[in-house]
């Protein structure tokens, strides 16, 4: 086996890494390469359940996810080894090898990062062994000097993949906020001098507009660098795929001519797993609204309250913006209601956490809109769900008999005070009812679905475009965009 690596730097965090990456590990598979996507440490609240270690199953980025399915092999823990998910603004829960490691999350950053740097090496050095290619991401920028000495994810991992393969670097800025040849620039000037001969293309994301009135930039800064420009890739919304981190549109989306329905999705501040609604950008007859207010919600043919990285903070600021009056309203007319995990959560009647798990220790009453008690422990729940809806009425009837393959990443235990009024409508691996309805709510404690084509055409009608078909087109995007023969001499 010849042993090479792809690493995909960026100028900055949303400079388009993880779009790339994902269509550099389609762009190899479909040459019948062996290949990985590697991570060595991700932020994000968007986790995906996936192969782990000794048999269980563990949670790992969704980027790494999707990148996997893109390299068509099956995702494990190894490739996003350190997850860390945010909790508030100075907190995060440090996910190890799939597994929550408490005593990491305790610790101040600088020192716990030599712990995580030797478990990212440990997946590392596994997936070196198992692949012809790895295709590695790294995180936010790596000229961040004042980190340098504990960046593990750019630095360190680009010196393992040196030591061990044949090494590329690319290197992505986002022209679209403009200053894109200057950050390229300042961000080779600060590469440490052992990795900046790696680097072999420098590419402009997201541009608009001529490709020719670019000119005489990159030749000015190829003769500044050595480093010629890889690519030029024009700005590309319609790809299909789940963003990384954050809310996909910060605005409404704009209601195509075609749109019919309104779905409103409330975006509390540790909003979590927002990736599982991306799918509903491609259902032409739906206009998704990003609810902050009340005002929000206005108008909503559909609510949808996510999933949440901390539900009684969340639950505070949903009652703080009176959003709690307009969803017993919503309801009480009959309107379809649905809450995701920590949705569900909220819409039950009483919420428990002696030990603090989901926060501070303490009780408190839910929205009260289905008869559920919830009661926070330890570990986290961590698994794969796969089961049909029976049961259903009203708004969410068409559902009835629909397969969903989902998944649970979760701290509370959910149990039904009243089956009459919250009828058990989903069942997990183990027997016990994960999805309950009441009138119009709908509450269940898996994600994914609407990731199912089939929960989408039920629902909406809607036929979408499958994830294979997606990939393909990045592969394609890419293969257009590069300059010709780059893409060949990376793996060479």
């Amino acid at each position: 086996m010849n042993p090479r690596a792809i690493m995909v730097w960026g100028c900055s965090s949303g400079a388009g890494k993880s779009l790339l990456s994902t269509a550099l590990c389609r762009w190899a598979a479909r040459r019948g390469i062996s290949v990985a996507p590697f991570k060595a440490q991700n932020m994000s609240n968007n986790a995906r359940v996936v192969a782990g270690t000794h048999g269980r199953f563990g949670e790992i980025g969704a980027a790494q996810y999707f990148q996997a399915l893109a390299a068509r092999v099956e995702p494990t823990v190894d490739m996003n080894p350190v997850l860390l998910k945010p909790e508030g603004e100075t907190a995060s829960q440090v996910v190890v090898h799939g597994k929550v490691a408490p005593g990491l999350s305790r610790l101040p950053w600088r020192e716990r990062s030599g712990h995580l740097a030797q478990a990212a090496r440990e997946s590392f050095t596994r997936l070196r062994a198992a692949h012809e290619l790895l295709v590695i991401e790294g995180a936010g920028s790596p000229a961040e000097i004042n980190l340098a000495a504990q960046d593990y994810v750019n630095l360190g991992t680009a010196r393992w993949a040196r030591d061990s393969s044949r090494l590329h670097a690319l290197l992505v800025a986002d022209i679209d906020r403009g200053g894109a040849f200057a950050h390229a620039y300042g961000t080779w000037a600060l590469l440490p001098e052992d990795l900046r001969g790696y680097l072999s293309g420098f590419v402009l994301n997201k541009f608009r507009g001529d490709a020719g009135l670019l000119a005489p930039g990159p030749k000015q800064l190829e003769a500044l660098t050595g480093v010629p420009l890889a690519s030029v890739l024009p700005m590309h919304r319609g790809h299909g795929l789940p963003e990384e981190d954050g809310v996909f549109d910060p605005q409404p989306t704009q209601a195509p001519a075609a749109a019919t329905r309104t779905m409103a999705i409330v975006a509390y501040p540790q909003v979590s797993n927002l990736d599982e609604f991306q799918p509903l950008r491609q259902v032409g007859s739906l206009r998704i609204v990003w609810a902050r207010s009340v005002a929000d919600l206005q108008g909503a043919d559909w609510i949808v309250l996510p999933g949440s990285k901390q539900v009684s903070g969340d639950l505070a600021w949903l009652r703080a913006q009176g959003m709690d009056r307009m969803l017993r309203l919503y309801a009480a007319a009959g309107r379809p209601l649905l809450g995701i995990c920590g949705g569900l959560q909220m819409l039950g009647q009483t919420l428990s956490d002696p030990d603090g798990v989901d926060g501070e220790a303490g009780a408190w009453s839910g929205l009260a809109l289905l008869p559920l008690a919830t009661r926070y422990q330890a570990p986290k729940r961590v698994g794969r769900v796969q089961s049909r809806f029976e049961g259903l009425a009203g708004p969410w009837a068409p559902l009835n008999g629909t397969l969903l393959s989902g998944y649970e990443i979760r701290q509370g235990q959910t149990t039904a005070i009243d089956r009459q009024r919250a009828v058990p409508v989903l069942q997990g691996t183990d027997g016990h009812a994960v999805a309950w309805q009441g009138g119009s709510v709908l509450a269940t404690a898996v994600h994914g679905l609407f990731e199912s084509p089939a929960v989408l055409k039920a629902l909406f009608g809607a036929q979408v475009p499958s994830l294979d078909d997606r990939f393909d087109a990045l592969a394609d995007f890419i293969d257009e965009g590069f300059v010709p023969g780059l893409l060949e001499r990376l793996l060479a």
